[in-house]
């Protein structure tokens, strides 16, 4: 049997730049190399699209050096219209051919690949891809749309103000009143971010400002969010096949010990004061009534591919945080630990990924 082609794609321009090229160095270690050919495509911090090495060693993540698309003078040719999936690469020798692509893996965190932008570059091409559709992906990118569309579904969410620059600066009497509401301590996050980037806990009122300024450098709408006093539990979410119900992981737990909360060097450089505890200690009940709400919140942000539902659990309780369309591959990322807990592979997780894009 011929091999599908995998154009995986990762980099990009966000702040998750070296996270994007962590997650791939995964994914093309644990790619199927008896049933994928893999075209690797790497998106330099500029936005350039150029031909990667095909060696997951290059993307290793470590704390003194995070992995890094650099531009190599290589340019890639999408096709030239809906009619065909060939891919060209330009070098200093001219230009050749890879051949024709049966899926692309985009593998993009944050602005600029999560959010819907890539999603719609490839649907104009008549591409077939790993993960949320274009509405999807931009609803999962922007946390305040996606706490209005749970809400609006009957999905627990934890109490929240949506601010933004210009009207904090038009009134911040207002705003202030309106953040004071939640009481403290609170949480203070970029509306359109992710991995922790520009996030800070408020435990006194005088730290506000300084979150505010730190979270409003990566976007200029801003959720200042209830702290929630419980545990932190995650679960992976895949579509079904052929029109079935979503399926949902067994739970991941972090539990925090030594640090304010999970932050960047935590979740991908191995930093200590956390530890990741899967299967997290559920009873039947409560994981069941954690899948229901996962299932539900997935399906009402879009449903399409994959996601990592982050909860927030009072032991009464699920509050979700987060829906995040695109979760981290990197070993010790919770989506592939939650759902090899469950069963599966690390590779039967990609494959599976990819077969669900191409049904698609």
């Amino acid at each position: 049997m011929d091999k599908a082609v995998v154009a995986v794609l990762f980099g990009g321009r966000s702040s998750e730049h070296s996270i994007s090229s962590a997650t791939a160095g995964g994914v093309l270690h644990a790619i199927d190399r008896d049933r994928f050919d893999v075209i690797p495509i790497g998106i330099t911090r500029d936005g350039a699209f150029v031909l990667e090495d095909d060696d997951p060693d290059k993307f290793a993540l470590h704390p003194e050096h995070l992995p890094e698309v650099v531009d190599n003078g290589t340019r890639i040719i999408w096709p030239d219209s809906a009619l065909s999936r060939e891919l060209k690469v330009a070098d200093a020798t001219g230009i050749r051919s890879l051949g024709d692509v049966d899926v692309v893996f985009p593998i993009l965190h944050g602005r600029f690949g999560e959010d819907g932008t890539v999603q719609g570059f490839l649907e104009l091409l008549d591409l077939p891809y790993v993960g949320a559709g274009l509405l999807m992906s931009a609803i999962g990118m922007d946390k305040h749309t996606t706490k209005s569309i749970l809400k609006s579904a009957g999905v627990p969410v934890v109490p929240w103000v949506t601010v933004t620059r210009r009207g904090l600066d038009r009134d911040r009497e207002l705003w202030g009143r309106r953040i004071r509401s939640l009481g403290l301590p609170v949480f203070v996050k970029p509306a359109r971010a992710g991995s922790s980037v520009g996030v800070s806990k408020v435990s006194e009122w005088g730290e506000l400002d300084a979150a505010l300024e730190t979270a409003f450098a990566e976007d200029g709408t801003v959720l200042v969010e209830q702290a929630v006093a419980g545990r932190e539990i995650e679960c992976g979410v895949l579509a079904g096949r052929g029109g079935d119900a979503p399926r949902v992981s067994v739970a991941g737990e972090i539990v925090i010990s030594g640090r304010e909360f999970y932050d960047f060097d935590a979740k991908y450089l191995g930093a200590p004061g956390i530890d990741l505890v899967c299967p997290a200690a559920l009873a039947p009940g409560e994981l069941a009534e954690m899948q229901r709400i996962a299932a539900r919140a997935f399906e009402a942000v879009g449903g399409e591919g994959l996601s990592r539902v982050d909860f927030f659990y009072t032991g009464t309780e699920f509050f979700v945080n987060e829906v995040n369309t695109m979760p981290g591959f990197t070993p010790i990322s919770m989506f592939p630990t939650c759902w090899i807990a469950s069963g599966m592979t690390y590779p039967d997780l990609i494959t599976e990924l990819i077969d669900l894009a191409r049904e698609r």
